[in-house]
């Protein structure tokens, strides 16, 4: 794979935040797949089409508009790779235009309407840090989420609210970990701010509306730090352009300073892979999907929700929420610095920018993605930088995907997050100074990050 040349020394600045990774997961793409011991009650899967994850998101977004109302939300069953549909009304005539499409249909309860419906009660009563919820259109309730923050009062009105919506319509979970935004601990981007330098991972690198190379990263990357360089010590090659956090998404559109820069649309997986990113795609809940990033490299696992509010405590206001709407629910692990690192899958389609999330890469956890779809849409970005290729923004008909979950409530809460305070930057983390390229295959940065061979991205159809 050939790989375009950056005019003087932009060295490291890996597409995906790969400056020092340490890819040392043993990715196992079917390991978490799950068949719902419901869907053989629901019509049997003959006539069933055999699907690849992406083509079961288009297959989605298709059948929600020719079922209207009767579409319940839809999940891709990985193990059969077969596409299952919801569907709450019992005319037979839908069954049947669901199946002929080629999905499984299965009948369930709770419509969309009143998923979102638990989802807008959830946002007007218990916004309380520490909290998230998403459709999970596998049990066909919202599922919540609390993590180890939440206690006493707010653990007896979150729990209040859960109960309130009945046991049919949502279950409550508890998290280990604190919900966090991955801003710090990595060494793909940095930035100094006051009182040290906070550190990020590159999403994808796209061409701006007006033309120029640029990159999406976090929005809370892009509003903790205006100018970004490839180094800790290094001057800035970037600037923020646009930022969103908190509210209707995380993202950045971050500018690189020299017009002339040029970077393939690619992520590099470690290991001397890397993977070609052809184009964005919605995320499909059931589906496997890779996570890069700066501090912990790749890690693998499945969509288990679609546009998931968070609520981050604000990082301004100790007694505030900063609330994300809109993002992808993974099981797939993250630590600080992955944020704003690549969510993709395995052929090439770019889903999500790393946004935050509980646990860690030793005891697992949870994290959310900020959707590319979303991001693209409103920055007037396209994937590719500066001419580095990469084909279009792929929405099309795999739009719609992202319409499954039901919970968009738009929150829009808080001031800006101005994150990175206290983020102090670890010595022996600087991107390595060799290399003229972005997005090389092997790891540029030339640092001591943990390798032990083993990652992989294994064909899992």
């Amino acid at each position: 794979m050939s790989h375009k040349r950056m005019p003087k020394r932009k060295a490291a600045i890996a597409v995906g935040g790969v400056a020092a990774l340490g890819a040392a997961a043993l990715l196992l793409p079917n390991a978490n797949a799950s068949q719902d011991p419901d869907q053989a009650t629901a019509g049997g899967t003959a006539g069933a089409r055999t699907l690849k994850a992406a083509d079961a998101s288009g297959l989605a977004g298709r059948l929600q508009k020719i079922l209207g109302d009767a579409f319940a939300g839809s999940y891709y069953d990985s193990g059969k790779q077969q596409l299952v549909v919801n569907v709450v009304s019992g005319d037979s005539n839908v069954i049947v235009q669901a199946k002929k499409a080629g999905a499984v249909v299965r009948q369930v309860d709770n419509s969309m309407a009143e998923l979102k419906a638990a989802a807008q009660t959830l946002k007007t009563r218990a916004t309380i840090p520490g909290t998230s919820w998403a459709v999970d259109p596998r049990t066909d309730k919202v599922l919540v989420t609390a993590d180890s923050t939440v206690t006493g009062a707010n653990w007896n009105r979150l729990r209040s609210t859960v109960r309130g919506l009945g046991s049919g319509m949502a279950t409550l979970e508890k998290s280990s970990g604190t919900f966090k935004t991955f801003v710090s601990g990595g060494d793909a981007i940095f930035s100094q701010v006051q009182g040290g330098s906070v550190r990020c991972s590159l999403g994808f690198n796209v061409t701006a509306s007006d033309g120029s190379p640029a990159f999406l990263t976090a929005g809370h990357c892009g509003v903790a730090a205006k100018k970004w360089s490839d180094s800790e010590t290094g001057q800035p090659i970037a600037t923020v352009d646009q930022a969103t956090f908190p509210g209707a998404g995380d993202f950045s559109l971050v500018k690189y300073d020299d017009p002339n820069t040029q970077a393939p649309s690619e992520v590099n997986a470690g290991n001397g892979q890397s993977v070609q990113i052809n184009q964005a795609a919605d995320a499909t809940v059931g589906e496997t999907v890779f996570r890069m990033g700066s501090t912990t490299g790749l890690h693998d696992g499945q969509v288990t929700g679609l546009d998931a509010t968070v609520n981050f405590q604000s990082e301004t206001d100790p007694n505030g929420v900063d609330t994300v709407t809109g993002l992808i629910q993974t099981d797939v692990c993250a630590e600080p610095g992955d944020s704003g690192g690549s969510l993709f899958t395995q052929d090439g389609s770019a889903l999500g920018l790393t946004s935050g999330g509980s646990g860690d890469c030793t005891s697992g956890g949870e994290t959310f993605f900020q959707p590319v779809t979303t991001a693209l849409q409103a920055t007037g970005a396209t994937l590719g930088g500066g001419g580095g290729g990469g084909g279009d923004n792929g929405a099309g008909d795999q739009a719609g995907a992202g319409d499954q979950a039901g919970a968009g409530d738009e929150a829009g809460a808080g001031a800006g997050d101005q994150a990175g305070a206290g983020d102090q930057a670890g010595a022996g983390h600087q991107a390595g100074a060799g290399g003229d390229r972005i997005g090389g295959g092997a790891d540029p940065s030339g640092t001591g990050a943990a390798d032990d061979g083993s990652s992989s991205l294994t064909d899992s159809r």
